[in-house]
Parts: structure tokens; C-alpha cells; sequence
């Protein structure tokens, strides 16, 4: 079964970490949230308290299948500043597997040379034509192993995005209607 871990650090934006581990999990698709500090404490960018399942120091980034990297201007600083995060990015990258990340964290995979020659999309204000990727002004775009997500507004896509890579249609069908996400408006008659 796929594996995923979300790395959370302090500063991250709370509905791009959350709302993605939520519908992974309706999805079925085991993940873990890691924090990345020195404690499984992680405060978000809006000042809440959580706890994480695991710490990175914990963890075998290797044994994941999906690694997952939310937003928020401080938290994508500090996952930035944690070379053992960015030696794991950088080797689960080179096997092909399947890399996303939201809002502000792309720049880290832009910094990376990651996104080199691929699609991507992250907040306008982390684009930068150095990272040598095509910038989609997208909610989420799939290119590959990697899948980029524009900011908190654009979280669903994502997260479906994800799911939809994972488990196929039917099952983001199923999630899709446990929380009543339509992709347009009906017109009543």
C-alpha cells in the first residue's frame, strides 16, 4: 500500500497541511504527518497548536512512497532550512517517486533544481523564471512524479490531484461526494 509523510514545520499554512492529510485519509491512503522541529509540536502560520505522528528523526524517509510539503512563507523557510529534509527530497526525487508540494514550498524544489523543464504552479509570489520550469497559472498541475499546488484557496484540487494519482477516479468519486465537492454549479431550473 502507498505511503505517504507530510512534513510540517512551524509556520506552515494550516488548511494546506490539514485539508490534504483529511482527504488522503477519507481516501484510505495512509499518511503520516512529520514534524520537522525539535518536538512533535508544530504551530501553525494562524497560531494553532498540533501534534504531529511523528518526528523526522523517527522516520525512514525512504519507506515513503509520496512526500508531501506544505506552504505558508515561515514554514517553507524552515522545511528549506533542514538539509536532512532536502537530502531526502533530492534522493526520493531521483527514484521517480511521487513528489508534491503547495503555495510557497515549490521555490524549495525550484531552489533544488527540480523543477527544471517541468510544469508547475506555486503562489505567484515564489515564481522565479530561474527554477527553468513552465509556471501554470493553475490551482494544481501533475507533470510526472510531481504535483505543485498554487496556494491554500487551490488545497482541494491538490489534495485531489493526489488522491486521483494514488487511487483513480472511483475513489476520489467517493470523496468527491463525502465532502459534497462539486466542480461546477449546477443551474436550478
Amino acid at each position: 500500500m502507498t505511503k505517504c509523510a507530510i512534513f510540517l514545520a512551524d509556520g506552515f499554512e494550516t488548511c494546506e497541511g490539514l485539508i490534504t492529510v483529511d482527504l488522503l485519509r477519507r481516501a484510505s491512503v495512509p499518511v503520516d504527518t512529520v514534524s520537522i522541529m525539535e518536538t512533535k509540536t508544530v504551530t501553525t502560520s494562524h497560531h494553532i497548536k498540533l501534534e504531529a505522528d511523528r518526528q523526522f528523526n523517527e522516520i525512514d524517509p525512504a519507506e515513503y512512497d509520496v512526500l508531501i510539503l506544505p506552504g505558508g512563507k515561515l514554514g517553507t523557510q524552515n522545511l528549506e532550512a533542514c538539509e536532512p529534509l532536502k537530502e531526502a527530497i533530492q534522493k526520493h526525487v531521483s527514484q521517480g517517486k511521487l513528489m508534491c508540494a503547495i503555495c510557497a514550498a515549490p521555490s524549495i524544489l525550484g531552489h533544488m533544481g527540480l523543477l527544471q523543464g517541468r510544469k508547475y504552479t506555486c503562489f505567484p509570489d515564489f515564481e522565479d523564471p530561474s527554477y527553468g520550469g513552465e509556471y501554470q497559472m493553475e490551482l494544481a498541475v501533475k507533470d510526472g512524479q510531481l504535483i505543485t499546488g498554487r496556494g491554500m484557496g487551490a488545497t482541494i484540487e491538490f489534495a485531489r490531484t493526489i488522491v486521483r494519482t494514488l487511487c483513480g477516479e472511483e475513489t476520489l468519486t467517493k470523496v468527491d461526494r463525502g465532502i459534497q465537492y462539486e466542480h461546477r454549479f449546477r443551474t436550478l431550473g
